[in-house]
């Protein structure tokens, strides 16, 4: 799309005028790298308050799917995806990342519905961290394992005392887990047959189709409400679309590792966007078994990369 088309019929595009795409472009710029990360991060963590809110409207399956259609109908036109010259085994690999993506996000946001944000973010996080986890091969990494484990064992609802935390909310949240490490390790193998991003955008439109009628069969009239939609698609930009686009900016401008470490934060930063957006205020034995898991997943991505 051009200049002159998107400013209408009003004068002219003049040459001596900076472009949109570069005034954006400036804009980053402008924004140091490890801040664009917190912003994907904070972007990511806002989506899911507002996804969690729109709970009491509709049914988690129902979220994941405006949130998975806004990304895949995004996606789709960015980078269109092209069967042809791909393999079977090309497109056993994208329709695999697809629902692992799908079934992550599932997962993810029925944990939502059970837990704190902090708390079920925290859990989830156990999927990279065992990724980093299982690229080195020093002893120090045991420390780090023991250590998440320790921050999962600190949340567990132990005793018969009612608690907010849930088994089940526990076990989604697991499930999640498994599903990104395999998300990382698919996203790898997938960007190795399919150009630029359209193996991402593949694996949207395939996880769309996967979860469509689950989330369409649960979510019923609720989801053609005009509010509904456009939170949902808030929920799809915020949690997907935006975050995407900042961290593949800041991936060009600094190294994986410090990326990496950065992303670690992401628990803690869920913690207080459940307290502000949703209220959720967490114990001190949350905040420490948030705590141990922040530091184990920073500690594994530092020694990822020594082991190198």
């Amino acid at each position: 799309m051009t200049a002159e088309s998107l400013r209408g019929s009003a004068e002219p595009y003049k040459p001596g005028l900076p472009r949109p795409g570069a005034l954006l472009r400036a804009a980053s710029d402008a924004i140091p790298p490890s801040g664009l990360v917190l912003l994907a991060i904070l972007s990511v963590q806002v989506g899911a308050g507002f996804a969690k809110d729109l709970f009491s409207q509709l049914p988690p399956s129902a979220v994941v799917f405006l949130r998975i259609a806004t990304g895949a109908l995004v996606m789709g036109v960015v980078a269109r995806p092209r069967l042809k010259g791909l393999t079977r085994l090309d497109v056993g690999l994208g329709v695999a990342f697809g629902v692992t993506l799908g079934v992550m996000n599932l997962s993810f946001y029925e944990a939502l519905a059970r837990l704190p944000m902090g708390i079920a973010v925290a859990i989830e996080f156990l999927g990279p961290l065992g990724v980093a986890v299982a690229a080195s091969r020093r002893r120090l990494d045991l420390l780090w394992v023991g250590l998440a484990a320790s921050g999962v064992v600190l949340l567990a609802p132990w005793g018969t005392t009612v608690s907010r935390i849930s088994w089940a909310g526990i076990g989604f949240a697991l499930v999640a887990a498994v599903c990104w490490a395999g998300y990382i390790l698919l996203s790898a193998a997938v960007g190795q047959r399919f150009p630029g991003t359209t193996g991402l955008s593949f694996a949207m439109i395939a996880s769309f189709l996967l979860i469509a009628p689950v989330g369409i069969g649960t979510g019923g009239a609720e989801l053609l409400r005009p509010e509904i939609l456009l939170i949902g698609l808030g929920v799809g930009l915020l949690s997907s679309v935006i975050p995407y686009s900042i961290e593949l900016e800041a991936l060009r401008r600094m190294p994986k590792q410090v990326f990496g470490i950065l992303m670690s934060l992401e628990p803690a930063v869920a913690a207080v966007v459940g307290l502000l957006v949703l209220g959720e205020v967490l114990q001190v034995r949350e905040w420490a078994a948030i705590g141990c898991v922040v530091v184990a997943s920073v500690g594994a991505t530092r020694s990822a990369r020594r082991s190198r």
